[in-house]
């Protein structure tokens, strides 16, 4: 799976409708990392919490099923919503790039490990912000 990507695509239970997408990439399975990205969602689940629960489950079982040391998030410098969304789900940024390799064009900022791991049931809603439905 080194360099290669697993793409998810995010479903309504209500509707069993596609609503959005995301995907683990840049996995390093020598190093046990891995990144969270490529992440989007129709207009009307934007802001909803669809996209903090995607993502504690994608990190529960990064860390979990997978073993990932680290796992890690960037956006476009400039998409502040996008950069909101990591930060609210508890990251730090630990860098900027200032010409990733993969888009020239770009400033990305570079979101490291943002939990103590293992984060326990009980924790999943005080972290994350997320109500059981």
């Amino acid at each position: 799976m080194d360099g290669r990507s697993l793409p998810f695509a995010v479903v309504n239970k209500a509707d069993g409708k596609i609503i959005g997408t995301t995907r683990y990439c840049n996995i390093d399975s020598a190093n046990r990392r891995l990144e969270i990205g490529h992440t989007w969602y129709a207009k009307s689940f934007q802001r909803t919490g669809v996209n903090t629960e995607c993502k504690y489950l994608l990190l529960r079982h990064a860390f979990e099923e997978l073993e990932a040391i680290a796992v890690e998030f960037r956006t476009n410098w400039f998409n502040h919503r996008s950069r909101n969304a990591i930060l609210r789900l508890g990251a730090k940024q630990d860098g900027v790039y200032k010409k990733p390799p993969y888009r020239s064009a770009w400033i990305a900022a570079r979101y490291g490990g943002i939990f103590d791991y293992p984060i326990g049931v009980g924790d999943r809603e005080k972290v994350a912000g997320i109500r059981n439905e």
